[in-house]
């Protein structure tokens, strides 16, 4: 417990890192260090177990903010490239890569990312 704690000090208050509180976020997961200030975790999301949150592409020069939006997960070993942001209530499925925004409420798998279930059940 005290080194979660000790990592959410270190990223909201050293890298100013924008993480709610009640964010989940697994020890091995990699939140992106380069552009800090573009991470923004809103309320009770779970990040899970090596999953990876980018906000930054140095081959284009690219440094934005990537939002994970209130109640969403990101499974294990997911990836969000940068300047994407994952909607309310929505699911990343393990393994996928998120190259577009992801709308609020569906469920999102594989590589590229494509909806597989939308909040009505279809």
């Amino acid at each position: 417990m005290f080194k979660r704690s000790w990592q959410r000090f270190v990223q909201t208050r050293v890298w100013g890192m924008d993480i709610h509180p009640s964010a989940r976020i697994a020890p091995t997961a990699l939140i992106d260090r380069t552009w800090p200030k573009g991470v923004h975790i809103e309320a009770d999301v779970v990040i899970d177990e090596e999953a990876v949150l980018l906000t930054h592409d140095v081959t284009r020069g690219l440094f934005t903010d990537t939002r994970i939006c209130e109640g969403a997960v990101l499974g294990p070993r997911a990836i969000v490239l940068p300047g994407i942001t994952v909607g309310k209530g929505s699911t990343v499925m393990a393994g996928a890569l998120v190259n577009r925004d992801v709308p609020d409420g569906v469920t999102v798998i594989g590589n590229p990312a494509r909806v597989v279930e939308d909040g009505a059940g279809e």
